[in-house]
């Protein structure tokens, strides 16, 4: 009898594990110690699947890690911990450290290893029926044992440093993970285009891949590791015409890259369980200006000089680029570009940039066969602002609307909740993305979100109708729903510029569209400056410095000049050998938990103040510049008027020759008859004596 129900109990644990792919994945921990080791034990959801890992404490400078291959059930387990704890009595048995939900990495900056663990969670949303998780608190632990830590290295003055530098990275802001999907990449390419979990630790939405790749690469598995995406995630419940539906905005920021972000808009009806679930998702681009250009911190000049190089005459750069946007989107790779065409004052600043831009573009095109050719267009937003006002996303709206017909989106009927992405043959797809729609401004902040939410809405009219939810693909400037998507992207917008600017996004047409009493919205931008100045010109060489480190760019050594004993320069030629960093070789330090979390009021000593991280990351070689990231000290500023944050303007869009501009026009001219001849004039004008190879 005993042996039927136990037969019964393991066929229905089968098929539960069958059902949800949560279960098939380790989701809850729990860290163990003993003198000589600490013991990792991970379950799934289920409690069916029980694993163990195995971390030496012995030893002083090395990292020795050894996974149990037996999979244990929890009766099993248990005993194995009990016989643990009676073997190690005489030097205190076996102790539980802390409960938690995967390992984020190991790090060792000048003495021991360091082991960061995830001890809370919370979830933020669901995508497919797989739980989107961020983080609410996270530790980070000594590896060896306290009796044969070097302390004179552990405690020195440059090791106590580099902790706080890594502590400065606040985990529990805007990182977020899931066990079971994929978060790093797009809807599309989880379901058309799957790949392992192994592969995906080295894309570039992965910010904790070299934290984890000494682990994965030495036990061929990601079980024990969770991939952290840095940028923003937000869910949340719209109702139209009574019916639920779920909206999700991810942006994923590129760790390799400075200022690219990927943002992907997700819509599905929010039904019960077990019902049939269509999906649709749309990804577009915001990234940098491809060029090598920099703009030097300045103490008095708040808009300094910006420094576009010649050295790379060919724009190869910028072409290994569009060749990266063409592997991961494909064609059409369309171009909005929102600086200025034309500046009042002597110096030319946005509209150098714009018109080597435009060259560039020029010359690779002319190198690519017409139906693969880059389509160009620019708007100078803050013109066109100055004179429309809030009413810019009417004017605005012609162009994206075009994009996001051009490129169109992601439609799939997924015929059982809770697939697994890349793993079930049983989804009817219907539609997918080709192409993409790539925006900047000068540092894509303020102007990208403006018109990523442009084209996010027209995106949207496309997506509820194919879902059946609206009886139109079109929603105006007026109606509720763009009221509720705008909310969202101006959340995003905020906290992609705390990231990169240290200060809430300057989106004035959003406060204005709702209403806002203009001064009031001009004295908000005012403060916003001068927080992102003050951003720029004090904070960002730290900050550099720890996503530096917590990214593995900067690798300290044992006789080596420290990190902040360096200039700029020299940050990317000193540590590079990964193969002597990165083997599981090394140790770790005192056995105190030290918390990276936010808002302490006792923090531990060896932890600082949450900095938020820094608003670029550094260039690693050619094929990842799009600007020139050797300085580490460049920043990018949008207030183009720090006294007057509200001379926005117009001096009209086109594109280059043979790439569809013709045919924008005769599609959309009821879009554009507010723009006039004045700003077309304006910008042919400005390209024409310019623009010169």
């Amino acid at each position: 009898m005993t042996t039927n129900s136990n037969e019964l109990r393991e066929a229905g644990s089968k098929e539960l594990d069958q059902m949800d792919p949560n279960n098939s994945f380790l989701k809850n921990f729990r860290l163990y110690e003993t003198k000589s080791k600490f013991y990792i034990v991970g379950r799934n959801k289920s409690r069916t699947v029980w694993r163990i890992l195995k971390i030496d404490r012995l030893e002083p400078t090395e990292l020795i890690i050894v996974e149990d291959s037996t999979t244990y059930s929890a009766a099993q387990c248990f005993n194995l911990l009990r016989r643990l704890h009676v073997g190690n009595e005489s030097t205190g048995g076996l102790k539980l450290v802390a409960k938690c939900y995967g390992i984020i990495g190991f790090i060792k900056f000048l003495g021991p290893y360091y082991m960061l663990l995830i001890t809370k969670r919370k979830q933020i949303g669901k995508i497919c029926g797989h739980v989107i998780y961020g983080i609410t608190k996270s530790e980070m632990i000594a590896i060896p044992h306290p009796s044969v830590q070097q302390t004179d290295i552990m405690f020195s003055k440059n090791e106590n440093r580099y902790k706080k530098l890594l502590c400065s990275i606040d985990l529990t802001k805007d990182f977020f993970f899931s066990f079971s999907y994929n978060v790093m990449r797009s809807l599309q390419k989880n379901l058309c285009d799957p790949e392992t979990t192994q592969d995906l630790y080295g894309k570039m939405f992965v910010w904790n891949e070299f934290l984890t790749r000494g682990i994965r690469h030495n036990l061929k598995n990601t079980v024990w590791t969770v991939a952290l995406v840095y940028g923003f995630f937000k869910q949340q419940k719209i109702s139209v015409s009574g019916r639920d539906f779920c909206l999700t905005l991810i942006s994923r920021r590129s760790r390799k890259v400075a200022n690219d972000v990927e943002t992907e808009q997700i819509v599905f009806e929010d039904l019960p369980e077990g019902c049939p679930l269509e999906i649709s998702s749309v990804v577009q681009h915001r990234g940098s200006i491809p060029l090598f250009w920099s703009q030097e911190t300045s103490l008095i000049n708040a808009k300094p000089k910006i420094k576009v190089s010649t050295s790379d005459k060919n724009y190869k750069a910028t072409r290994l680029h569009f060749d990266n946007l063409l592997t991961r989107y494909g064609n059409p790779i369309i171009i909005l570009n929102l600086i200025k065409g034309r500046e009042a004052t002597k110096e030319s600043r946005e509209s150098r940039l714009r018109e080597k831009f435009f060259l560039a573009t020029e010359v690779i095109n002319d190198d690519l066969s017409f139906e693969n050719r880059l389509r160009f267009f620019h708007l100078d937003l803050h013109k066109l602002f100055k004179s429309k006002g809030p009413n810019v996303l009417e004017s605005l709206s012609g162009l994206t609307e075009y994009s996001a017909r051009t490129t169109g989106f992601f439609h799939s009927e997924l015929k059982k909740p809770n697939v697994v992405p890349g793993k079930d043959n049983e989804n009817r797809l219907i539609k997918q993305q080709k192409g993409v729609l790539r925006t900047n401004c000068v540092d894509c902040l303020d102007r990208t979100n403006v018109a990523q939410y442009s084209y996010g809405l027209a995106s949207l009219g496309y997506q509820l109708n194919a879902l059946g939810l609206i009886g139109r693909p079109k929603i105006g400037q007026d109606d509720r729903l763009a009221d509720d998507l705008m909310d969202l992207y101006e959340m995003m917008g905020d906290v992609l510029s705390l990231q990169y600017g240290g200060s809430r996004s300057h989106c004035k047409i959003f406060r204005l569209k709702k209403g806002q009493w203009k001064p009031v919205v001009h004295g908000q931008d005012m403060i916003r400056s001068i927080h992102r100045y003050g951003s720029n010109a004090f904070t960002d060489g730290e900050k550099q410095d720890a996503i530096n480190i917590f990214l593995g760019y900067f690798q300290p050594q044992q006789g080596r000049p420290a990190l902040w004993e360096l200039n700029s320069d020299q940050h990317f030629n000193v540590s590079r050998d990964e193969n002597a960093r990165l083997s599981l070789k090394r140790s770790a330090s005192d056995g105190n938990l030290t918390s990276i979390t936010e808002g302490e009021s006792s923090r531990p000593e060896d932890s600082t103040p949450d900095i938020p991280p820094s608003r670029f990351t550094p260039s690693m070689t050619t094929k990842q510049l799009y600007t020139d990231m050797q300085n580490a000290r460049i920043h990018f500023y949008e207030n183009e008027d720090f006294h007057n944050c509200s001379d926005f303007g117009f001096a009209g869009w086109r594109s280059p020759e043979n790439s569809y501009a013709g045919d924008l026009h005769e599609r959309h001219q009821h879009d554009w008859s507010d723009v006039g001849s004045d700003g077309a004039d304006g910008y042919a004008s400005s390209a024409g004596t310019s623009c010169t190879k």
